[in-house]
Parts: C-alpha cells; structure tokens; sequence
C-alpha cells in the first residue's frame, strides 16, 4: 500500500500567510533609504538656479531706477538708454555698471542650472548672460556707443528674443507656457518689443530709454517664469508616477508599506 507524503510542518508554518509579490510594474525603482518600488519625484531646476533667474530682472529694474535717481535734471529715462547711466558722461556709473555685472552673473548661472530645459536653450542663455557682462566692460564714451558696445548689445537682444523657441517642448507638457503654443506667442511678442528697440535706436526716436526698460525687463523675467513651470512640472509627474505606481501595487494585491511610529 503506498503511503501518502505528508506535508513538513516546519515548511508549512514559514510558509503559512506569505503571499508572493509579483514583477514590479515598469518604471518603479528603488527609492530612498532602500526602499523598493517607490517613485521619487525628480526636481530639475535647483533653488539657487530660480533664485538666479528672479534676481536678474529685480537687479536690472533696481539699478536703473538707483542710478537714473543719481543723474542730472537733464537726463531723461524716456530718451537716453541704461548704457548712458553705465557710460562715461554718467553720475556715479558704477551702479548701473554693477548692475549690469550682477544682471549678467545671474543669467550665466541660470543657464547653468536650468536643468529641465534643452541644452541649446542653457547655452543661449549663458551667451545672453556673456553679452550682459560684456555691455558692463564697453562703457560707452561721451561722444556715443562703440562697436564692440553696440555688438553685445544687439547679441543680448538676438539672444533673449529667440530663447523662447529653443524652450518649447514638443510633448504633451502640463505648462501651457512650456509648449509649443506658448513659447510661439512668448517669442512673436519678444520679436516685437525687440523691433520697436531697434527701430528706436536707428532713428533716434524719443521713446529709445522706453523701449530699452520695457523690452529688457519683459525679457529678462522669462527665465524665472520657466524655471517656475520646469519645477511645477516635474512636481506633478512624480505625483502622477507615485499614484499610478501605488495603484499597480494595489491591483496586484501589495499593501503600501507604511512608516512605523514609535511610541
């Protein structure tokens, strides 16, 4: 007669409760402190990098009031630019001449760590950042602009109207700003203010100081404004990858590890 196997208890109470996880669903990695299967959510633009970009537009607009308060009656912040308050016909240049630096400073290191965008969108705004500083170290002389002045000049205007498009992300983007459509009207809208300037600047108009402060102040801002969008982005996918991780976990029957409180 054969006799039946029976089943080893030491086998059957490790056992016993035990329910076998399956494959963990794609895209899940470790986590932190060890922990598996939970999503961590990505920041790609830095603090300092956001603080850099919000700087640069509140030192620009701050360095031409201080230093416009510091000239003559006969200056006119409607007509004459900022480089007349850096240059060498005005009253305590080393404001706006520090400005200026500052201004430039905090664009370079934007660009460096506005690390959700492109690299052609990084390096671009470097070379606004280099053309910056370069306007602060060509003074412009008493008798009017040089070359190499009017050359980092017009490459700060270049650079900073057509940024927007090297921005623009061609996926489905949860920023309306950080899309194709957005960054399309940001740049039409760049393009124009940068042709008033120009326009102003060849015909001597009377409006020249105004379209330099407005066009600069508009263009400069638009870093912090998509530094802002990068990082709400990035905080609502890794939510959206923690929920859905979370809801494959419950589907195949794995409770969510919960923290231990002590007592």
């Amino acid at each position: 007669m054969t006799q039946l196997a029976r089943p080893d208890p030491a086998r059957s109470r490790s056992g016993r409760g035990r329910v076998r996880p399956g494959p963990a669903p794609a895209g899940a990695g470790p986590g932190p402190a060890g922990r598996p299967g939970r999503v961590r959510a990505g920041r790609p633009v830095p603090g300092w990098a956001v603080g850099a970009a919000l700087l640069a537009p509140v030192v620009l607009v701050g360095g031409w009031l201080v230093a416009g308060a510091l000239q003559p009656a006969s200056y006119s912040p409607m007509r004459q630019t900022m480089s007349v308050l850096a240059g060498h016909s005005g009253t305590d240049r080393w404001v706006m001449t520090a400005a200026l630096l500052l201004v430039g400073s905090c664009q370079i290191a934007a660009g460096a760590g506005l690390t959700g965008v492109g690299l052609p969108a990084r390096i671009l705004l470097i070379l606004t950042g280099l053309s910056t500083v370069g306007i602060a170290a060509t003074p412009e002389p008493a008798t009017g602009p040089t070359s190499r002045h009017l050359a980092f000049a017009v490459s700060c205007v270049v650079t900073t109207a057509v940024w927007p498009v090297f921005v623009a992300r061609r996926g489905p983007a949860r920023s309306w700003i950080l899309g194709v459509h957005g960054c399309a009207t940001v740049t039409v809208v760049f393009a124009g203010l940068s042709c008033w300037l120009l326009i102003a600047a060849r015909d001597g108009g009377g409006d020249l100081g105004l379209a330099e402060r407005l066009t600069s102040a508009v263009q400069s801002l638009f870093p912090f404004v998509v530094a802002l969008a990068v990082r709400q982005t990035a905080r609502d996918t890794g939510s959206q990858r923690q929920r859905g991780h979370e809801h494959s976990q419950a589907r195949a029957g794995i409770s969510p590890r919960r923290p231990k409180h002590r007592s």
